[in-house]
């Protein structure tokens, strides 16, 4: 029997191809306690224009419980059921959501056998390095050959074109330094966005700047997530400003 959740969508990492599944994208958003729910396999590419969300967006879901996959935010979507119902705007929504689930730190999500994770990070610095032709054609490959395996109930999908720098962010938390590769598919959207009208090396430094310093003023959030075949290895899945929540006097009224 299936289950239900709604979340606030978070996280959607760039597509990667898969043997079982075809192109998939690894989603995550948290439940209004403040809890995890990790949606997958999410094809995101094929779903249909009302069913395509985004970061903010608030989806109803119907689950079941994955045989593969034993973490505990872990869901088996049936693709077929996400509805978007509504979408968080106002800024204190947004920050009252993310304090449920802000961590101190990394170390402190492992401790708690969490495999999602929410900090807010200090001293950010955003590196890229260029893939060699050789490992973009690779890429290129793989998702070429995904997009030909259809079913014959499915339309046609163009290949997914990876981006052609590797983004690394740097950042220290309460347990101290990291440096995590960036697996959040706004950042490569952004870059082929920007691509269109600047050169390439103005769009790295304008990536540079609204990531450490533009976010960073605001009140950047970072979401972390382990993988399922090695647990002990964390991804950065999103990179998003939210405000600190105002803290008020109590004795004003």
């Amino acid at each position: 029997m299936a289950s239900q959740s709604r979340v606030t969508i978070l996280v959607k990492a760039s597509p990667q191809p898969s043997k079982r599944h075809s192109e998939t994208v690894c989603c995550a958003g948290l439940q209004e306690d403040g809890t995890w729910k990790r949606l997958f396999p999410i094809r995101f590419r094929r779903l249909s224009g009302e069913k395509a969300f985004s970061r903010w967006d608030i989806v109803n879901f119907e689950y079941s419980t994955p045989r593969d996959d034993k973490r505990q935010e872990s869901c088996r979507v049936h693709e077929e059921s996400i509805q978007i119902v509504g979408k968080t705007k106002r800024a204190e929504e947004k920050s009252s959501l993310i304090e449920r689930a802000v961590l101190g730190s990394e170390k402190e999500a492992i401790d708690r056998n969490l495999s999602l994770a929410l900090i807010r990070p200090a001293d950010v610095t955003l590196t890229w390095e260029k893939l060699t032709e050789k490992e973009l054609n690779s890429d290129r490959q793989k998702f070429a050959e995904q997009a030909k395996q259809l079913s014959f109930l499915e339309d046609e999908i163009a290949a997914y074109e990876p981006c052609p720098y590797r983004f690394k962010m740097r950042y220290r938390d309460e347990s101290g330094e990291h440096t995590k590769t960036c697996a959040d598919w706004e950042t490569s959207a952004a870059f082929f966005n920007l691509r269109r009208s600047m050169p390439e090396s103005d769009v790295l430094r304008h990536l540079e700047k609204t990531y450490c310093e533009h976010y960073a003023r605001k009140g950047l959030v970072l979401a972390l997530g382990n993988m399922k075949r090695r647990p002990q290895t964390w991804q950065l899945l999103g990179i998003f400003p939210v405000e600190r929540p105002v803290q008020r006097d109590l004795f004003s009224f």
